[in-house]
């Protein structure tokens, strides 16, 4: 049936023309603590350090030195990081997944060492593309769904901060998955004076990261405009056998006042990084683990699937955005913003790094022993403006904008005889078969375009309401000469969209005590593999959803920063395959899952440099169709810190706890396996020590030494279990074992 023309008719640039007018009504929202990356922001950018934003307003408090804290005008769960945080207690090596991981209700590790591999963080059991990930305001992920590659993008070195978000936010907040939450991350706020540093760290497993990181400082001839830029170089042979890691990354921001209403940021991170590992990287088998170690991954033997030499993947990523804030009056401002990134991720790989598959191709001899393998990639680019405005009015703030963006994705996987260096026609279902060495070409593109409008209205003093609205728009479309699953070719596009109502509210209760609670409903854009059938417009349009619940308070004082939270999420839409074949398949909507739980975090200024750290949650997850608990999600988390801060001495001992996890879902068909599947809690311990040297002359600012140790008490329990055809080919990873890095940091 043929639905009336609209906005989302037009492509994703004329769109947003469409509704300038409108979004020039209103800008960004002025507020006195951190703030979450979906809201607008004034001229002055976002920032989370202690140093230079709200939590530095008086030196000597718990909110000072809290590793995680909520703001007082928080309108959801949320947990603040700081740049301060990330220098003490975070790996040198890391990303953002490390960084992210001390707050409640967040877990995840990298199985070959601290930021050494790609880590798939999880959030109250919603996984890795069940959220939102933003940088400095922009959403970003893969487009055959929306997860995310932690090592990839952004190094610890250049991430100025983090909030992270339990809930879909306000109207404001944008992205493709705001269906659990976001993390959002912020660059760097620039130095006033001049300077740099250069900085170093050496560690287990050959582990070498060398930088610098140079500040302009304000430069008066071109209207105090700042440059910042960070160069390093990343090398590790990692903890899993010959899994070597060697990535770099070049970073530039300038800021720019082209007058005292109007400032211009530019914004550049380019990325390579070649990893070692097979690609299907889930672990060793049982077998192996006897035989070789848990750390068993490949090896230098030609004959065998789990050669280093046929086992490799490069990647190259860059992520771009220019931005304009502008204050057209007292009440009016306006934030502009056009960005781009791209990923292509080229992959060589053996099909089958357990050893259950016996070696052999088509391509060569009769008898032939020769390796089958993969070329596989995975190549997009990404553009898109986000335009917002604010106007205040004597009733309150008027907040409207929109959000564009579109993709374009470049997908194959082609079968390869290793040994030989040739394409190997091995691909024999469904028949007839026109391209037997290609599992799938295909070319897909994604239009999104998201309007919101939001305000915030203060009936009484100290009494914040802000209802919302936002609609979601998308259109998927795939071009295919040789279709995932199908094998067969595909030119489909369907369209999916939904109204999202948003209310939230924020009471103070006195200078240094508020509550909240929300309601918002967020959403997830379904998964490439929806088109891999053979009439993909047969699928339902509507895109899976959460609807959420959520009450908290946040108390601050000098010496104490708490907050709790409880909340309620009802999933539903999911989205599954009808389970028949041919011409009949789609992907339908049924049942759901229900999250529930509670949450809490604190820091307590004990005095003389110490202050003390706690955060914790409950987690209940519940899938509607069997009653269980949902697969990977854990049952509970709980974090113990102890920080110490006094003239040059620097130290955090933090112990962080992850609950049970069943690694695969219930079915009703195998009731055994859903316990046998089932790992138990996790326990990690990361010290740290500094100590930092001044006055040392030659041009030396400061000279930090520092020494952090991962996973002081030596664990290595089972993080996961991925089952095989058979039991003997699951395969377990590990916690990576006890490791250190001694670093150097030298500031002039």
């Amino acid at each position: 049936m043929r639905r009336p023309m609209s906005l989302h008719d037009l492509s994703p640039l004329n769109r947003g023309l469409a509704l300038a007018g409108l979004m020039l009504s209103v800008g960004a929202h002025a507020a006195d603590e951190a703030r979450p990356a979906g809201d607008v922001v004034t001229l002055e950018p976002v920032t989370v350090s202690t140093q230079s934003g709200a939590y530095r307003k008086e030196k000597n408090t718990a909110s000072a030195v809290a590793p995680t804290q909520a703001s007082l005008t928080a309108t959801q769960p949320q947990s603040v990081i700081t740049r301060e945080f990330i220098e003490q207690s975070v790996a040198p090596t890391a990303e953002y997944s490390r960084i992210v991981a001390i707050a409640p209700s967040l877990s995840g590790d990298s199985a070959n060492g601290p930021g050494l591999s790609e880590t798939k963080t999880t959030m109250r059991g919603f996984s890795d593309d069940q959220y939102n990930i933003t940088f400095d305001g922009i959403p970003w992920g893969d487009t055959n769904n929306p997860a995310h590659h932690s090592t990839s993008f952004f190094p610890a070195g250049v991430i100025g901060g983090a909030v992270v978000e339990r809930g879909p936010g306000n109207a404001s907040n944008i992205g493709h998955a705001t269906f659990g939450g976001s993390l959002n991350l912020f660059s760097k706020q620039a130095g006033k004076e001049a300077g740099g540093t250069v900085y170093g760290s050496f560690g287990r497993w050959n582990t070498k990261l060398l930088g610098v990181a140079l500040e302009s400082g304000e430069l008066p001839q071109f209207g105090k405009a700042t440059v910042q830029l960070n160069v390093q170089r990343l090398e590790s042979d990692g903890y899993l056998t010959l899994n070597h890691i060697a990535s770099n990354n070049v970073t530039l921001k300038v800021d720019v006042p082209l007058s005292a209403d109007h400032k211009l940021t530019a914004f550049s991170s380019v990325n390579r990084i070649r990893y070692v590992q097979p690609d299907n990287s889930k672990g060793p088998t049982l077998d192996q683990i006897a035989k070789y170690g848990k750390n068993y991954s490949l090896n230098n033997d030609p004959t065998s699937f789990n050669y280093a030499g046929f086992n490799y993947t490069g990647k190259a990523t860059d992520f771009e955005y220019l931005r304009l804030r502008s204050r057209w009056s007292s009440g009016f401002t306006t934030e502009a913003q056009i960005y781009t990134y791209s990923y292509d991720n080229q992959t060589i790989s053996s099909t089958d790094p357990t050893g259950l598959t016996k070696p052999g191709t088509v391509v060569g001899p009769k008898g032939n022993a020769d390796i089958p393998g993969i070329d596989k990639q995975n190549k997009y680019r990404v553009y898109g403006g986000i335009l917002r405005a604010e106007s205040h009015f004597d009733a309150g703030t008027l907040r409207t904008g929109a959000w564009v963006e579109s993709s374009d994705t470049d997908r194959h996987q082609y079968d390869l005889d290793l040994t030989l260096g040739l394409r190997d026609p091995r691909e024999t279902k469904p028949t007839p078969v026109k391209y037997p060495d290609i599992l799938f070409d295909q070319q897909s593109k994604i239009s999104s375009f998201q309007p919101f409008a939001e305000f915030e209205w203060e009936p009484l003093a100290g009494t914040t309401v802000t209802p919302g609205v936002k609609r979601v728009e998308i259109t998927r479309s795939v071009n295919a000469l040789v279709n995932q699953t199908t094998r067969t070719p595909q030119n489909a596009s369907v369209g999916y969209s939904k109204t999202l109502p948003f209310l939230t509210l924020n009471q103070r209760l006195g200078q240094d005590l508020a509550v909240y609670a929300q309601y918002a409903q967020g959403y997830q854009i379904p998964d490439l593999k929806s088109f891999y059938i053979a009439d993909p417009t047969k699928n339902s349009s509507a895109p899976q959803t959460s609807t959420n619940y959520q009450l908290g308070i946040v108390g601050k004082s000098a010496a104490l920063t708490w907050d709790a939270d409880i909340y309620r999420i009802d999933f539903k839409n999911k989205y599954v395959s009808n389970g028949l074949a041919g011409a009949d398949a789609a992907y339908v909507n049924i049942g759901g899952a229900a999250y529930q739980g509670v949450e809490a975090q604190a820091t307590w200024l004990v005095g003389g440099g110490f202050a003390a750290y706690v955060n914790g949650s409950v987690n209940k997850t519940q899938s509607n169709d069997t009653g269980k608990r949902i697969a990977n999600a854990p049952n509970m988390t709980a974090a113990l810190g102890a920080l110490y801060n006094m003239g040059p001495w620097g130290a955090s001992l933090i112990w962080k706890r992850t609950g049970g996890i069943y690694q695969q879902d219930y079915d009703a068909s195998n009731p055994a396996a859903y316990d046998r599947y089932h790992t138990a809690a996790t326990t990690n311990t990361d010290l740290s020590l500094s100590y930092r040297f001044t006055g040392l002359g030659m041009g030396l600012k400061a000279l930090k030494l520092q020494l952090n140790v991962f996973n002081l008490m030596n664990k290595q329990d089972i993080t996961s279990i991925s089952p095989g055809k058979t039991v003997a080919g699951d395969q377990y990873i590990f916690q990576a074992p006890r490791s250190y890095q001694v670093s150097a940091k030298a500031e002039f």
